[in-house]
């Protein structure tokens, strides 16, 4: 069995398995922010900060910037429109199939009612 490279939605998902990580796109959400900025609600280092962010731009869910001395991380929405449109997808196979299940269910009760 041949392991399969990881994809773009595997480093997304991944990236969002973290609840850090997903305050940081909250926070980003917002505006961008810069390193300093984004740790203020964490006690976490800024070495801990900067790997939470490199996960997050190897997943292409943010991006860095170049302002004078600063560098700001901005998100990336369309990233972001990825992850959901996959969820949709099964949220939307997994409507149908409970719909089927809910009317199989409702027959099969109005037969034994008979």
């Amino acid at each position: 069995m041949a392991i399969e490279s990881p994809t773009a939605l595997d480093y997304g998902f991944g990236a969002l398995s973290d609840p850090t990580r997903r305050a940081i796109l909250a926070r980003l959400a917002l505006g961008e922010a810069t390193v300093s900025e984004l740790m203020e609600p964490f006690a976490l280092s800024q070495p801990t900060i900067s790997k939470h962010l490199k996960v997050l731009e190897r997943a292409g869910l943010i991006e860095g910037g170049r302002d004078a001395q600063r560098r700001p991380r901005r998100l990336r929405a369309d990233a972001l429109r990825d992850l959901v449109d996959w969820i949709t997808i099964c949220r939307d196979t997994w409507d149908r199939r409970l719909d089927n299940l809910e009317r199989h269910l409702a027959t099969h009760q109005s037969k034994e009612s008979e």
